[in-house]
């Protein structure tokens, strides 16, 4: 737990700006997530081809 507060002490202006930005990457985040379970989902069972078939119908 001392080595987190440390590192949030260090990187001080870094968290007030994500804390104060209007700016958010939940949109990327959550596509990326998506993905992932896809290709776990998917695992030893294709190629990309396959892969890129599921991630394009999954929408």
């Amino acid at each position: 737990m001392a080595s987190f507060a440390n590192g949030i002490v260090k990187d001080q202006a870094t968290v007030k700006a994500a804390i104060s930005s209007p700016w958010s990457n939940g949109q990327t985040e959550g596509q990326i997530t998506k993905l992932k379970l896809i290709k776990r989902q998917m695992y030893g069972r294709g190629k990309l081809h396959l892969l890129q078939a599921r991630v394009i119908g999954a929408d």
